[in-house]
């Protein structure tokens, strides 16, 4: 599976690619230059249950670490996985 992101200066996506099929996408905006909000998180049914949110959420902790960057969780399903995972609330706006 390939994570792709499309980004501009108020709007990105991160989205999940299978075998040419789209398998999930991760919508965001930007909140200033330092952080940006994940909005909304939506998997392809031919795809539940494979992890695929998580993987655009752990796509998005990436970019941000490397970007210096924080994140605001807006999107039920990604707050829960922050909720879950511990290790990535170093990118956590506070």
């Amino acid at each position: 599976m390939e994570i792709q992101q499309i980004n501009d200066t108020r709007r990105g996506y991160f989205e999940a690619v299978e075998d040419g099929k789209e398998a999930g996408k991760m919508t965001y905006t930007w909140a200033g230059d330092s952080k940006f909000i994940i909005d909304h998180t939506e998997v392809s049914p031919d795809f539940n249950g494979k992890g695929v949110g998580k993987k655009l959420v752990m796509a998005a902790v990436d970019y941000a670490r490397a970007n210096n960057v924080k994140i605001i969780p807006l999107c039920p399903f990604a707050k829960s996985v922050f909720d879950k995972v511990p290790e990535i609330h170093d990118v956590l706006f506070s």
